[in-house]
């Protein structure tokens, strides 16, 4: 019998060696988002709500592109697990395909109708109008943006999670110049403030698309798969594989955001300077967040490949010593928001108003950290697994139900305004931590791992 702790620190190991390149590259990609804060909030507060409220509505998209495109992952792993080579590069395809229509058609209803939401919401019209400059340039980069995805899916199902690191970082050295000339208006360019950020991060998204997939082109680790050797019209049977798996999957996910959604949106009534801080804790938090969010598609990747030999044990430590990694993480970040939070607000403004409703929000963001992070964890296992459907209502309960309703309630039943929406959020993430939780555990524990996707 191998000795606990032990095999948990090797666990743990192996989990941290995978999943570093991972946090690092989705640290990176919240980096981006951290660009636009950083130079918006020096164009001054409408700027910054600006990019708030349409970075909210942008997360609505990127949401549904990286739902889509979920299934290949845990796809691609179960078959590297099983030595089955030659099934992924027909799959990933099919991903390819999907991608870019699913980016293509929603970059299209974002540029008609960015406007029409935002307003929906109450947003200030000022405000409203920049947001929509800002997405009118994103959703140029939708289409790359989904097929940057399906690159990803397959270079992590395969274990390969490096690439994830280096095209992060690419993107992240690419964007903050282009961002600073396009937004403040340098080397002959007119200033175009939200629009421009707009317009660099879209611009950015394509220049890390093509390099992924020349990297992938060339590297002799893709090889074996021959991603790129056919190319065969876009097929019926693998796409409904990658939407039946990946649907379910990425409605999970969107269920989850939409909440974080919803309140930014909702929040955007409230006034310029409340926007202004709940960006600046929610980015925070989101970049927290990148830890065990990048734990748990490793442990999506080492569950897969576990499940591809047929090795229920190597599941369960697979998950164990993730969950180490995870708990440290979440403690860690937990701490820096309760006890710095003046600090940490102070790097985004000089505003003193907003700094100080950030930093009540900060702290309350400190409450939720291990409940996200687990319910990260459970389902990145459950993905690992391709238990799709459970998950599936458990988050739509859980976020919807229980924290959009609790959200509501105390912001504006209550009239707490913010923090009282961010009440909502620590209510639906715990809940949904204690459910995924449940339905991990009864997925080991009856040895029945692998639901169909139908």
């Amino acid at each position: 019998m191998t000795p606990l702790l032990p095999r948990l620190a090797r666990e743990a190991g192996a989990s941290l060696a995978l999943a570093l390149p991972i946090v690092l590259g989705q640290l990176t990609a919240v980096g981006m988002n951290v660009v636009d804060t950083v130079l918006a909030g020096h164009l001054g507060a409408v700027v910054l709500a600006a990019i708030a409220v349409g970075g909210a509505l942008w997360s609505f998209v990127l949401v549904m592109l990286l739902g889509l495109m979920l299934g290949l992952s845990p796809m691609v792993a179960e078959r590297h697990g099983a030595c089955q080579h030659e099934r992924i590069g027909p799959l990933f395809r099919q991903a390819v395909w999907l991608a870019l229509i699913a980016g293509s058609v929603l970059g299209v209803l974002l540029r008609l109708f960015a406007h029409t939401v935002l307003g929906w919401f109450g947003v200030e019209p000022e405000v409203q109008d920049q947001g929509a400059a800002f997405l009118h340039g994103l959703a140029l980069g939708a289409p790359a943006l989904a097929i940057y995805f399906a690159l990803r899916g397959l270079s992590e199902g395969m274990g390969r999670t490096g690439p994830t690191l280096y095209f992060g970082l690419a993107g992240l050295v690419v964007l903050a110049p282009l961002g600073y000339v396009m937004m403040y208006g340098r080397l002959g360019l007119p200033p175009m403030g939200a629009a421009g950020a707009g317009y660099a991060t879209a611009l950015t998204f394509w220049l890390q698309t093509l390099a992924f997939s020349a990297y992938l082109a060339r590297h002799a680790h893709y090889r074996s798969v021959q991603p790129f050797q056919h190319w065969e019209r876009p097929r019926l049977e693998p796409i409904r594989s990658l939407l039946a798996l990946g649907v379910p999957m990425g409605m999970s996910v969107l269920m989850e955001a939409s909440l974080f959604i919803l309140v930014a949106l909702l929040i955007g009534s409230l006034g310029a300077e409340t926007v202004a801080a709940h960006q600046i804790a929610i980015n925070v938090a989101s970049v927290a967040f990148m830890i065990p969010l990048g734990i748990a598609m490793a442990t999506t990747v080492r569950v897969g490949h576990a499940l591809g030999r047929n090795d229920p044990e190597a599941i369960r430590w697979a998950i164990a010593g993730s969950a180490v990694l995870v708990f440290v993480a979440q403690c860690l970040s937990a701490g820096v928001m309760a006890f710095a939070p003046g600090q940490l607000a102070a790097i985004y403004t000089r505003d003193l108003a907003v700094a100080a409703q950030g930093v009540v929000l900060l702290r309350l963001a400190a409450i939720f950290q291990v409940a996200d992070g687990f319910q990260a964890l459970a389902n990145g296992a459950l993905r690992g697994l391709q238990d799709a459907f459970w998950p599936m209502l458990i988050t739509a309960f859980s976020y919807w139900g229980i924290g959009l309703g609790a959200a509501l309630w105390f912001g504006f039943g209550l009239g707490q305004g913010a923090p009282g929406m961010w009440l909502g959020l620590i209510a639906g993430l715990s809940s949904a931590a204690l459910l995924l939780a449940w339905r991990l555990a009864r997925c080991l524990r009856t040895r029945k791992p692998v639901m169909p996707a139908a």
